[in-house]
Order: C-alpha cells, then sequence, then structure tokens
C-alpha cells in the first residue's frame, strides 16, 4: 500500500465503511427513486415491503447475545415489528421470505449488516416527512421510519462510538467492510422483488 493510499483511507472504521459503501448506496438511492414511494399509498406498501423483509432477516443479529454485550439496546433497535405494523395498517400481505438472507455471520459481519441498518435511521427523517403527504405518520403506516427512542443522531452517534472502539483483527476488517456492502447489495434484491410486476 502507499502512502498515497494510506491518506485516503479514514483512520475511524465508520468513516471508511462510508467510503466503501457510497456507491452500492448511491445505487440504491437512485432506484428507490425510480420506484416513486412516495407517489401513492399503494407504492408506498411495497417500499415497506422491501423494509419489513431487510430488518425482518435482520431479527436474528438484533437479538444476539454476542452482540448484545457490545451494544446493550441492540434488541430495541430493531424496526421488523414496526414494519409488520405499517403493512397491517396498509393493509398490504405480509410477504414470503427471499432466499439469500444473511446466515450465521461472524461478529464483524454481523456489525457491517447492523452499520447499514442502523445508517438507513438518519435518512428515514427525510422518508417521513414525504410519508406525512401520504396521510401516514409515526403511529400509522410509517411506524418503521419514526424516530427511535433518544433520538436518531444520538443512537447512530453511540452506535458508531462502539463500532469505532472495537479491536478487530486484519481479517474481521475485510469482513465488516464486504458486510456493509453486502448489505445495501441485499436490500436492493429485496426492493426490486417487493416492486416486482407478479406482485402488482
Amino acid at each position: 500500500m502507499t502512502t498515497q493510499d494510506t491518506a485516503q483511507r479514514p483512520a475511524l472504521r465508520s468513516q471508511r465503511l462510508n467510503q466503501i459503501t457510497h456507491e452500492p448506496h448511491g445505487k440504491l438511492d437512485a432506484l428507490v427513486k425510480t420506484h416513486a414511494p412516495f407517489a401513492t399509498q399503494a407504492n408506498f406498501a411495497r417500499f415497506v415491503v422491501a423494509q419489513y423483509l431487510f430488518q425482518s432477516e435482520l431479527v436474528a443479529l438484533y437479538n444476539d447475545t454476542e452482540l448484545t454485550a457490545i451494544v446493550p439496546d441492540l434488541p430495541d433497535r430493531c424496526r421488523a415489528e414496526a414494519a409488520r405494523a405499517d403493512l397491517d395498517d396498509l393493509e398490504a400481505e405480509l410477504p414470503e421470505p427471499v432466499a439469500g438472507a444473511v446466515k450465521n455471520p461472524t461478529k464483524a459481519e454481523a456489525l457491517g449488516w447492523l452499520f447499514v441498518s442502523e445508517g438507513s435511521k438518519l435518512g428515514a427523517a427525510f422518508l417521513i416527512k414525504r410519508a406525512v403527504g401520504l396521510g401516514l405518520s409515526e403511529t400509522f403506516g410509517a411506524r418503521h421510519l419514526g424516530e427511535p427512542a433518544g433520538g436518531r443522531a444520538e443512537g447512530w452517534k453511540s452506535f458508531v462510538k462502539t463500532l469505532d472502539g472495537l479491536a478487530f483483527t486484519a481479517q474481521e476488517e475485510a469482513e465488516v467492510e464486504k458486510a456493509a456492502v453486502d448489505a445495501f447489495n441485499r436490500f436492493t434484491v429485496l426492493l426490486e422483488q417487493a416492486y416486482a410486476p407478479e406482485l402488482a
């Protein structure tokens, strides 16, 4: 590795993860816009289907004892049940699981997935405002976009501080980075599934 490469690689793990997920994150954002989730409640319901599928795949990680020892409030951070309630509010069917969910990840891999899931709560601050335009709210139809207890910024800062403070081996660094990219790619797959024509 050259000195220039080192200079371009941020010191903090969270900053490195943001850097390497920039491209898949951008692609996902563009894909969300093409599906116009805030055009109608029906369109938004499909977006919630994708959110529910993604969050339900991570329930085991949010309740993992080893991970909870690292992030004590982890179980409370899970949004699978909120997304399920939103689907009920929107009178949308609960989707069947989609093959390819993350299975038995290492600690570092799990934290990479959780980094993406937790980070999405920041973007949800903008999405909830759009959802209000559809007659939805943090208590009806858009619960999974609601503000977490203690606030979005504080919850994110706390998670990132913990993540940045962990001592990782070189292999674990590679695992957490790959997992974060995998998480964005997985949500992209689930979003495409949720908006598939055959579900119309």
